[in-house]
């Protein structure tokens, strides 16, 4: 949606309203089937320190919205202002958590409930002109949109993490012949806009837009593969410090890394744990769940390197015909299933070649969607940065600590994922869908 379509008269007005209410809806549909899959203990358990119980995360998406769209943008009283703290993500690490006197779940889910409510209430009145920053365009409806579903997606790592039978189910991917495809392509040198100052409902820091020169390099035409990923553990990838950072190597060897997350050797082949279901490693499936180490070592052994970030966002948003920078990388129109995985609609990534509709101008592929990516970039502010609405969304995660990663995975909804959409985290990180490319600079 760009600025203009969020409208200035009474028809763009009414649409700019279904799509926020479309968004917050399709939001508490998935939540509700995250929370309502599995028994009452597994929400009030910790299944990793990692994580918070998923009782935490209901309860939180509630006061968020709460916070922000009934007392921020409607001047209400707090509804449960006891709870501010039990939920705010700064005060607790997730590993004390369950030690928190929490809502129990019937609990969590009529707060939820309660607010979401008064919400849609609020949303059926909201004037988008005139007003302040936070209801200009609809942002804070669409905040909270994107919140809740990066809590969802929070939600299924933590699925993904808990033991026991399955307990989530989605289709299979459609068969597509094996990628024989072009395996990079050349992204050519100059400059190219990267971030956004328009797209009305983009956080702070995806801002402001801002032209950055990149030199020519090449790209992978579509993600590593878990079968190019064997060939590295074949030979002796995790076995050969020359691959690894120090930091790296030292991670590497003080907890035994062998394999990604959740893969074993057994019988003489790679086998999964995907949501409680073991199953053979699918080739072709672009490779999940491994740190920025294990990708960066990847890189070095396959004689190339990850990409920038600035790098990423030039191969998934720059036309060479228009020198525009589009919203995605199949243009500026909104995500389809034709064009990537996203929104949970499979429970893992898709084989590589499976979207062609989706890929760049330049040519490469499953930018969006299947797999975050690691980049080799470092989270930074873009140059005139303001923190907005809050600091601790972006602005005290700046730093050497987090790498960025680009394009969203299977577990993001199209609410929360777009060209120019930054995720980040600490490279030791495994539970996350992170997967990577690689690059290679033009004259390497």
């Amino acid at each position: 949606m760009t600025a203009q379509e969020s409208g200035t008269t009474a028809a763009g007005t009414e649409a700019l309203r279904e799509r926020l209410l479309a968004s917050l809806v399709t939001a508490r549909d998935r939540t509700t089937l995250l929370t309502s899959c599995v028994e009452d203990p597994d929400l009030t358990a910790q299944h990793s320190p990692l994580m918070s119980p998923l009782v935490w995360d209901l309860a939180h998406i509630g006061n968020q919205e709460e916070l922000w769209l009934l007392r921020n943008v409607g001047g209400r009283e707090a509804m449960r202002p006891d709870i501010d703290v039990l939920y705010d993500a700064f005060e607790h690490p997730r590993s004390e958590r369950p030690s928190l006197p929490l809502l129990p779940p019937e609990e969590a889910r009529k707060y939820a409930a309660e607010v979401r409510g008064r919400a849609l209430d609020l949303l059926e009145g909201a004037d988008f002109e005139g007003g302040s920053r936070l209801t200009e365009a609809g942002f804070a409806f669409g905040m909270i949109a994107q919140h809740e579903q990066q809590h969802d997606e929070t939600m299924l790592i933590t699925h993904q993490l808990r033991t026991g039978p399955a307990a989530l189910t989605a289709p299979a991917h459609e068969p597509v012949p094996p990628y024989s495809g072009p395996a990079e392509v050349l992204v050519p040198g100059g400059p190219f806009t990267m971030g956004t100052s328009t797209e009305p409902w983009a956080l702070d820091n995806e801002r402001p837009a801002h032209v950055r020169e990149v030199a020519p390099f090449w790209i992978d035409t579509v993600p590593v593969t878990n079968a190019a990923y064997q060939a590295f553990i074949a030979d002796g990838g995790y076995d050969t410090e020359r691959w690894w950072t120090p930091e790296g190597w030292a991670h590497v060897r003080r907890n035994s890394l062998k394999a990604p997350l959740y893969w074993r050797r057994e019988g003489g082949q790679w086998l999964r744990r995907r949501f409680g279901v073991t199953e053979v490693v699918p080739p072709e499936e672009p490779v999940v769940h491994v740190c920025w180490y294990e990708a960066d070592a990847y890189a070095r052994w396959a004689g190339r390197r990850l990409p920038t970030e600035a790098e990423w966002e030039k191969a998934a948003r720059h036309d060479p015909v228009t020198g525009r920078s589009t919203r995605y990388p199949w243009g500026d129109a909104d995500p389809g299933p034709e064009h990537a995985n996203l929104g949970q609609r499979h429970l893992s990534p898709a084989p590589v070649g499976s979207y062609p509709a989706g890929r760049s101008p330049l040519g490469v592929e499953q930018l969006i969607g299947d797999v975050w990516e690691w980049t080799s970039s470092d989270l930074e502010p873009y140059p005139g940065f303001a923190a907005f609405p809050y600091r601790e969304y972006s602005e005290v995660f700046f730093g050497p600590e987090y790498k960025v990663m680009r394009g969203g995975s299977f577990a993001v909804d199209a609410v929360a994922c777009r060209g120019t959409f930054r995720n980040w985290d600490y490279p030791i990180r495994r539970q996350i869908f992170a997967g990577f490319r690689t690059a290679r600079s033009e004259s390497a």
